[in-house]
């Protein structure tokens, strides 16, 4: 199917297995040219209501499925995906900004997450079983799940969600970011007739949704992936009516270099661990610690990097990097780099955008060691700004690292593993790479500390947390 992006009411909520218009629409702006591009429905509060007791009526019958036939409709689900690979690239391009290249494995990620998570398996724990009493631990789904995404992987971040809130049990409303709702009120239309009414439902809104949605008393569970303020609120929400929640959160990620690194090699992985998707991924190296040894050799080779690749308009090629993919984002970075000017910090390469140009272009900057106490040190800029880091000692670099309210991941760079692997041990973080960063699979958990978050996705963890216990216990003998 294709679509006329300019046409109002061209994209539908999906409630209940079936489309449904929005009372009114909201504009979905491209971020490469300040366009509005498309019209995206307005969920109302009753339409809001109406998708939650469309997943309530789901629940029971989706629940009571076995295992292998969610299994099946996962693959479906990852099935549909591959054949609606191009469509749903050019909207990710379109509402999002960044290159189709990686519009298009953002797509295939989604069903390669959805297929290996469908292989995740887990078993009844036995407590006792012996003349006396027959005790057994079980896991049963949740009921209904808001799953609430963000805008720099609108497609991916729901693939967290959807397959192990779903191979689970649970039924699920989707509510991606106002920014980017496009992708997946397509994916809405893809999985219609392929899932029984009510399993997926696709919501999107501006203003109010968000809120109605963690305040609304028929969710469960709350799984939510956006900035640390916004999921405080999410929390507080919940709070009333004792709703699960995962947050995943923000991060402030250091990556230490140790003075044995080969700089050709590591200046590459590096630059791209910090400014893919134009630095807006969460686990994205926000912090770069260099030892003094090697800092000019590889600030200078950072810096070449930089003024090689091409930033533009994802939709032409040979574009590297696209915008920030928002406006409100687009000033959070033009607001540190204001700072960093201010400061006098020296800017290696980059700096501030012209202002008047058409679209939210920022080139890669790198910060030449501005103090700790820095903004763009503290905060997380999640755009395409880096600091550099000067460090001489471990046990200093380690105290820097470790002070942040932030502790999502952080990596270790080093010509030896075994020394890599002995100062990861004293990072406090979530996730610690060793020679690579953002590294992430369906098997394998992942969750921040402190202000990054509560709980984690993906693994088994990960899809133990759309599940709660209960316990069996017979009593065979009175005596």
């Amino acid at each position: 199917m294709s679509y006329d992006l300019g046409a109002s009411g061209a994209f539908t909520l999906t409630i209940g297995g079936r489309s449904v218009a929005g009372e009114s629409t909201f504009g979905v702006v491209n971020p490469a040219t300040g366009r509005v591009v498309a019209a995206a429905p307005d969920c109302t509060r009753e339409q809001l209501d109406e998708a939650v007791a469309a997943a309530r009526a789901a629940f029971p019958a989706w629940a009571a499925l076995d295992i292998a036939e969610r299994r099946r409709h996962l693959v479906s689900m990852a099935d549909a995906v591959d054949a609606h690979t191009q469509d749903l690239a050019t909207l990710i391009v379109l509402e999002q900004g960044k290159p189709r290249p990686v519009a298009v494995a953002e797509v295939a990620g989604l069903a390669m997450w959805l297929r290996r998570t469908a292989e995740l398996e887990w078993e009844e724990t036995v407590n006792q079983d012996d003349g006396e009493r027959l005790s057994v631990t079980r896991r049963l789904p949740l009921g209904v799940v808001a799953a609430i995404t963000p805008w720099n992987y609108p497609v991916g971040q729901a693939s967290f969600k959807l397959g192990p809130a779903l191979l689970a049990g649970n039924t699920v409303v989707l509510k991606p970011s106002a920014f980017t709702p496009l992708a997946n009120l397509r994916l809405g239309e893809v999985w219609r007739d392929l899932l029984p009414a009510g399993v997926v439902n696709v919501v999107t809104g501006s203003g109010d949704l968000g809120s109605w949605v963690t305040g609304h008393p028929g969710f469960d569970k709350i799984s939510f992936t956006g900035s640390t303020r916004t999921g405080r609120a999410v929390m507080a929400n919940a709070a009333q009516r004792l709703a699960r929640v995962t947050l995943e959160l923000g991060g402030n990620d250091a990556a230490i270099v140790l003075p044995d690194v080969e700089v050709s090699e590591v200046a590459p992985q590096l630059f791209w661990a910090a400014f893919a998707n134009s630095g807006q991924i969460c686990l994205a190296a926000k912090r770069l610690y260099i030892h003094e040894d090697v800092y000019d050799d590889l600030a200078r080779e950072l810096v070449r990097l930089a003024e090689q690749v091409r930033v533009g308009d994802p939709s032409e090629s040979e574009v590297d990097l696209g915008p920030v993919s928002n406006q409100r984002q687009y000033e959070s970075v033009v607001s540190l780099l204001s700072d960093c000017r201010d400061h006098g910090y020296r800017f290696l390469t980059g700096g501030l955008p012209e202002t008047g140009t058409a679209g939210l272009f920022v080139a890669p900057t790198l910060v030449d060691n501005p103090p700790d106490s820095s903004r763009i040190v503290r905060e997380e800029q999640f755009g395409p700004v880096l600091p550099l880091l000067k460090y001489r000692e471990v046990d200093e670099v380690v105290r820097r690292a470790n002070a942040s309210e932030y502790a999502l991941g952080a990596s270790v760079w080093t010509g030896d593993p075994v020394v890599g692997l002995e100062l990861a041990k004293r990072l406090e973080a979530g996730t610690v790479w060793v020679n690579e960063v953002m590294h992430l699979d369906p098997l394998v958990p992942f969750g921040g500390r402190r202000q990054s978050g509560i709980g984690v996705e993906s693994g088994l963890a990960g899809l133990l947390e759309f599940t709660e216990l209960q316990t069996l216990s017979v009593r065979r003998s009175r005596g």
